[in-house]
This record gives C-alpha cells, structure tokens and sequence, in this order.
C-alpha cells in the first residue's frame, strides 16, 4: 500500500493495478497487481474508510490490464465506495488494453461425439458434433440460453433454420393450444407427449412484440400438431389482449420452433441434453473447438451501482471497459410474455367491461418485470460510462433503474445483445399496474439529468425482437444527441411509457441529432423515434432517420414511421428532422403538440451533422 498511498503527495488520483494474471497477495501496484477487480475495489473502499486523505484527496483509480476477468458473483460498488467531483472512484483500462469483465462460463474438454449418440440426433449430426459437459457455475449447472464461439454466437438448434420460419393455422384461447402442420415439427420423435420445462420451445412473433413459450404437450392430428404450453406463460400469453399474434388468411403470425435435438442438423447450432449435462455442438467452418474460446453467459448482472435515496453513489466512472457474457434466464423457468420493450408481464387480462377509476376506457391490465442488463446503476449520481463496450449477452447492456441523476454514457459501443441497447427510467416494473401515470410521492426516485451521447447501437435485441436501441421510460431531462442505432429488429429510440395523457414525472427530454437507419428489420408498428404519453416540454430536432423496413416476417409492412407519437403522447415539440419522405404518425395523441420543418428539404447540413461526432468515428470498427 506504501506505493498507493505516496500517489497522493504528487496530487494525483491513487492507483490499485489489476490483471488477470496478477495475485491477490500482491500489494496492487502497477508492478505487483491484483488478481481480483473485487478485492481492488474493496481497497479503495479501504482507503476511504481509514480517512488517509492524503492516498484519496484525488480520487482512487482502479486501473484494468487487458484480459478477460471471469466474474463468479456480481462486481457491487456500493455507498461506501462513492467519490466527489474532485475525487471520482474510476475503473479504467491500462492505456492501450482492452479488459473484459465477463459473467461466462468458460466450456473447455470439446472431443468430437463418438460411439453412442443420443437417439434423437438427426442422422446426420453423427460424425459432425462435437461434445462437452455443461458447465458449473455457483455450484450448479448453467441454464444455457446462448452460446459464443470465439466472440460469433451460435444458434440453439432450431427446426426452421436460419430467418425461416412457419405460420400457425390455429390459436385457441380458450383451450390454451396452438395449431400448426404437422411437418414444422421437424421429425420431433417426442410428438404425440408430455415435455419437460427447459427444452422445446416456441418463438411466436406477435405484432410489436415476441413471446417464448415452453411447449408442454404435441399431440399430433393428422397432417396437423396441436401444441399446449407450460405455466405462468401459458395463462398470461393466452389472457392478455395487447399484443395478440396475427390470425388473417395468408398473413397468420410466423413462428419457430427450438431446443429438441432432432432440430441440430446444420454447422453453428447446439442443442443441451438437460438430463445428461452434455452440450452438443455442430461447428462451422474454420472453427477448431481444441482452440476456441467457448462461452456461455451465467450471470445476470455483471456489475451494479447501487446505493439507497439517503446515500447515494456518487462519481463513479467506467472507462474503456468492455462488459460481456451478460445472461437471461427467465424464458427457460417462466418463459417469456412481453408488452413492449422486453419488458415481461407477469399478470395480465381483459378487462370486461372496459374501465378503471381513472381510466374509463382501458381495456385490460399489466404487471410487468424489467429485462435484466449485464450493468445496472440505481441510486447514484454521476455514474459514467466512456468508451465502453456492452457486447455478446443475452439480456440488455446498460440499466439506469431509478433514483439516478446526471452523469452519462458516452461513446460506448453496444453490439451483439439480446435486449435492449440501454434502458433508463420507470416502466412501472414494479407494484404499479403500467397504465397508471407515474408520479411518485418522492421525487428522488425519478431519474433525470442523464446525458446519452456519441454511442453506437447496432445488432441488439437478437433475442427480444421487441427490444429498443435506446429505451427510456417515465424519466426527465435526459439528452439523447448524436448517437448511430442501426441493424435493429424495431424501433431505435423509445421514450416515455403508460400510454396515458395525464401529465406525469416526464419532460424536458430531448432527443436530437442522431443518425438512424435499418431499422425495423423484424417488426412492424415501430418508428425510428416512438413516443409514449404526455411529456411537457420534450423535443425531437435534427435527427436524421431513413431505411425503416418491416421484415419479411411483420404483420403489417406499410405500418411504420420514420417518426411516432403513439398514444398520450403529449406538449412535445418535432422539428428540423430529415427523412426521405413525410412519412409519421399521430395516434391517439394528447394536446400541445407541434411539428415544424420535418421531411426532405429539411437542410443538407442538419443530416451530414446527425450521428456520431468526428471524434468518435472509430466506434464503427469492429
């Protein structure tokens, strides 16, 4: 420590080095590291506590070598671990390194599958896949739900390969069963069964959103299956009435099915036998399973920032750390049922009649659960993230949950994740039905101030469809400039939550010049920029939005925007965006809203300067 502490009398920040191949014995200086990023800030905790400020007059500096960390419990920086504007507690990459805080479980001892094979393997995996044990993470075996080859996801086995996927010829709410043909199920030797949860799925695509549906029973009639599903999924997917799948001659909602190994019959799939614990891998092309680093995501949250409304986190800052291996896991216990957003119900049903106290025409209720991110901030002031990477999880990146204020996220990648890019602010995902309008007694909790700059957004919500680049609920204040969002399945830039135009803790928002396009390659309903409910004084100006077009698979091609103002939404101000056409919508909009100067002859210089400043241009490399 004498090393440490000496910082502080040449005025700078004090310093405790980490490396992967460090020792936790070590005294944490740039010569001798520490192993753990956990016991490094434990010791700036310490420095802290003991009241040296001579060691922590300038701030603590945790400085990450390149490498990847292995995270067995969330990385937790607490109250304790707070610092000033004078005197922040950074985590920082060693110049020039790239470190990695993974939440993967590492799946090493690859042979190639010989001898006796599970049955169901189609014929031609024999010869082809490859086997491992499933790995163990906190003393238990993980709940796979992706799985990363040398930084390339690969696919859970599925019968409809690749982007194909089949109609449903039925949907009994009634009964709680889904017809399809008989031929989709892909030679499943299980038809006409009971299956266990965690194994065969349904992937249903369901207007603006998705479901996952753990299948219970196949009884096959005919040239046709009937397929029931497992509870809690069951009754809410079959209950609620927003969003429903498709039922329209010719265009029936598309879905696919996954997780049985007769469905591994080409390279880049792997199928998990539950029972034996073993993964079974077909690799792709130039892919060498004795080398690869093979990955599967085992912990939720990687890092969170948490401190309580009276002792909040202050001036914590993340900078050029990558954040990987983020995991999901509740579509494999409790499937997964979402309103919008990724955000999953957990009670949800039509209202008859129509009708709440402050509402006299809402239509049904829903209770609702956040799609967990690999970082998660609640309670904190001044928490940011520069030049970060969230990247090959299965859930979203960043999470600013409540009771945040100020800080910012600032040119950071996120790239190749299930979920959203980055969430912010209330979705009523906790006690509250999510049609109320969020205002509560105490406004501490209310996140406001944050700045979301200079960020690129691109190949998220692989897993959720429905998922957003940026996704800001009921929160105020927020700056959302010069970022690029592409290559996403919806919508690029969601804000505001509740459908309602009574006014609520929301405004003052302000969405301006960022570059969005390729977009909506999945889904309908969406726009580049969507809005939800009354937030007085927010403003959408000099984004630059083309190339939104629903996929293949969408219910409705021509049902899209380059800009939306979906219902309740209210006293904003839309100006000065460029787009090819004038091509927007107005639905169900509350008062005080006004459009000026938006479409193409809006000037050639608003669009050249949307996106990413000149500095941050790099954040496309790979």
């Amino acid at each position: 420590m004498a090393l440490i502490v000496s910082a502080g009398a040449f005025a700078v920040p004090a310093e405790i080095w980490v490396s992967p191949t460090g020792d936790d014995t070590n005294a944490g200086t740039e010569a001798e590291p520490l192993k753990s990023p956990w016991l490094a800030l434990r010791k700036a905790r310490e420095l802290r506590r003991m009241g040296d400020e001579t060691a922590a007059s300038e701030g603590v500096k945790i400085v990450l070598r390149g490498g990847v960390y292995v995270l067995e419990d969330t990385l937790r920086v607490r109250s304790e671990d707070a610092g000033t504007v004078k005197a922040p507690t950074v985590f920082e990459a060693a110049k020039g390194d790239r470190p990695i805080l993974s939440g993967g479980a590492a799946i090493s001892g690859w042979q190639k599958a010989e001898g006796i094979l599970p049955a169901e393997l189609p014929a031609g995996a024999a010869g082809n896949v490859w086997v491992a044990g499933v790995p163990i993470f906190q003393g238990r075996p993980v709940e796979m739900r992706q799985l990363w080859v040398d930084d390339r996801k690969a696919a859970k086995a599925r019968a409809q390969n690749g982007e194909n996927m089949e109609r449903l010829l039925g949907w009994d709410r009634v009964k709680g069963e889904a017809t399809v043909r008989a031929e989709a199920l892909a030679g499943l030797s299980g038809a006409n069964g009971e299956f266990a949860a965690g194994g065969l799925e349904m992937l249903i695509l369901q207007q603006w959103e998705i479901a996952i549906l753990r299948v219970k029973s196949v009884r096959v009639e005919g040239e046709k299956a009937v397929l029931t599903f497992h509870s809690p999924e069951n009754r809410i997917e079959f209950e609620h009435p927003w969003p429903q799948p498709i039922l329209k001659e010719g265009n029936n909602a598309p879905f696919f099915l996954s997780g049985a190994a007769e469905f591994l019959d080409q390279p880049g799939e792997w199928w998990v036998d539950v029972k034996a614990e073993k993964i079974y891998y077909w690799p792709r092309e130039g892919e060498d399973l004795t080398k690869a680093r093979v990955v599967t995501p085992a912990l939720e949250t990687i890092v969170e920032v948490a401190g309580s409304l009276e002792r909040p986190v202050t001036q914590v800052v993340f900078r050029g750390i990558a954040f990987q291996h983020g995991a999901w896991t509740r579509p494999g216990r409790a499937g997964h049922v979402p309103l919008q957003a990724g955000m999953a119900m957990n009670e949800s049903y039509k209202l008859t009649p129509k009708g709440t106290p402050g509402w006299r025409s809402l239509d049904n209720q829903e209770w609702l659960e956040r799609m967990p991110a690999s970082v998660v901030v609640r309670n904190a002031e001044g928490v940011r993230f520069v030049g970060c990477r969230f990247e090959h999880s299965a859930g979203s990146g960043v999470d600013f949950v409540k009771g945040t204020k100020g800080g910012a996220v600032e040119g950071c990648v996120f790239r190749h994740l299930g979920g959203s890019g980055l969430q912010l602010g209330s979705f009523q995902d906790e006690a509250e039905e999510t049609h109320l309008p969020y205002k509560p007694l105490d406004p501490r909790v209310v996140c406001a101030g944050t700045r979301i700059a200079n960020n690129l957004f691109t190949d998220c919500a692989t897993e959720d469809w429905g998922c957003v680049g940026i996704a800001v609920g009921y929160a105020r204040e927020i700056v959302i400039e010069h970022n690029e969002l592409t290559d996403l399945p919806y919508t690029a830039v969601s804000v505001g939550w509740g459908w309602t135009r009574t006014p609520n803790v929301s405004g003052r928002n302000r969405i301006r010049a960022n570059r969005i396009f390729h977009i909506a390659t999945r889904m309908a309903d969406t726009g580049g920029i969507y809005t939800l409910s009354a937030q007085l004084g927010t403003t959408v100006s000099e984004n630059a939005i083309w190339d939104v077009t629903p996929g293949p698979w969408s219910h409705d091609k021509n049902h899209w925007s380059f800009i939306y103002l979906d219902e309740g939404s209210a006293y904003m101000t839309v100006r000065d965006n460029w787009c090819p056409t004038e091509k927007f919508q107005k639905n169900a909009n509350g008062p005080g809203n006004r459009w000026e100067n938006n479409g193409p002859d809006v000037s050639a210089e608003i669009k050249a300067r949307a996106g990413l400043e000149a500095g941050f241009a790099d954040l496309r490399s790979p």
